[in-house]
C-alpha cells in the first residue's frame, strides 16, 4: 500500500483524504472499540492537557469509531465538515508516523505500534 499521495492540481481533495482515510484505518469500528477497552490502549502517546488523563490518541480512535458507525457504507455524502477535518488529522498521524515509524511494524509491544492502533491503524495488518 502506497501512503504517499499528495494532491493533484484538478483533483477533489476531499477524493483523495476519504480514500487515504480509508487505506489507512484500517481497523472496523468494533475492532478499534475492543482495543480502546484494552489498558494497552491508554498508555501510548500524548496525554491531553484537560487533566482526564486520556491521550489525544485515545480520543481520536473514539472519534474514528464514531465515523465508521455513522457512515458505514463511506458514502462521501455522509460525512459532515467535523469528520472531514477529523479524517485530515487521522490521515497526516499516521503517514507521518508510519514513515517515521519501523519499529511500529516489528514490535506490538512498542509505543509506536500502540500509538498507531489508537489512530484506527493496526501496523501488522497487511
Amino acid at each position: 500500500m502506497d501512503f504517499s499521495t499528495v494532491y493533484v492540481p484538478g483533483q477533489d481533495m476531499d477524493l483523495t483524504l476519504r480514500r487515504e482515510f480509508n487505506e489507512l484505518v484500517n481497523m472496523t469500528a468494533q475492532e478499534l472499540e475492543d482495543w480502546l477497552k484494552e489498558e494497552s490502549s491508554t498508555g501510548a502517546g500524548w496525554q491531553k492537557e484537560d487533566g482526564s488523563g486520556e491521550t489525544i490518541g485515545h480520543e481520536s480512535g473514539r472519534k474514528i469509531i464514531e465515523i465508521l458507525k455513522k457512515n458505514p457504507d463511506k458514502d462521501p455524502d455522509k460525512y459532515e465538515d467535523e469528520d472531514i477535518d477529523h479524517m485530515r488529522r487521522v490521515v497526516a498521524y499516521n503517514k507521518r508516523h508510519l514513515a517515521q515509524e519501523e519499529t511500529a511494524k516489528k514490535d506490538t509491544d512498542s509505543k509506536s505500534y500502540k500509538s498507531l492502533k489508537n489512530w484506527g491503524h493496526d501496523a501488522q495488518k497487511t
